[in-house]
């Protein structure tokens, strides 16, 4: 089981897009050709600071394809999206509520003239849940690939905790991903 919501904001704009969907995608076998170290590892199973560092090196692999440049990681963004992933594992919802607050409090926007920042939350169960799949099904959904694609976001923070937001799901993980960039 899968499922992904997105969501960017602005500062400088009043645009705002929100989409949320659950998503139950296949792997194809081609994707298995790119190569970072613990993308099939499940959370529960794994050390975390492996499976974070394969979702960023996904995350980049698919910008470098579209002639991006690579995210960087951001302290204040992995803790705004460490603690939104652990909250939500262990209150069992599954939300962005005031990411910009969350982002605010992490320190990440002190002294911005301008900024946009986006959040794009997962979670999955048994092989859904690796860093593989759950980059795989962003992808593959509009506004999620559109956060990850955005060429203004530079800098990223990926929090994953053990365990889904919805109970009776064992093997489950949940991923929040942070983007931003200051002006």
């Amino acid at each position: 089981m899968f499922a992904a919501l997105s969501l960017t904001r602005f500062r400088t704009s009043a645009a705002a897009t929100a989409a949320a969907g659950a998503l139950a995608l296949g792997l194809p076998a081609a994707a298995a050709a790119h190569a970072c170290a613990g993308a099939d590892s499940n959370p529960n199973a794994s050390s975390l600071k492996v499976v974070k560092r394969a979702a960023v090196c996904l995350l980049n692999k698919r910008r470098h394809a579209h002639g991006l440049g690579s995210f960087h990681d951001n302290g204040d963004l992995d803790h705004a999206s460490g603690g939104h992933a652990r909250d939500m594992a262990a209150n069992h919802y599954f939300a962005h509520g005031d990411f910009v607050g969350r982002i605010r409090s992490s320190n990440y926007l002190n002294g911005a003239q301008g900024w946009s920042v986006g959040e794009n939350i997962a979670w999955g169960s048994s092989t859904y849940a690796t860093p593989r799949h759950i980059v795989y099904a962003w992808m593959h959904s509009p506004p999620h690939r559109a956060n990850i694609l955005n060429g203004s976001f530079t800098d990223i923070g990926i929090g994953i905790a053990r365990g889904a937001p919805v109970g009776g799901v064992g093997d489950g993980a949940t991923y929040v991903t942070d983007f931003g960039r200051r002006g």
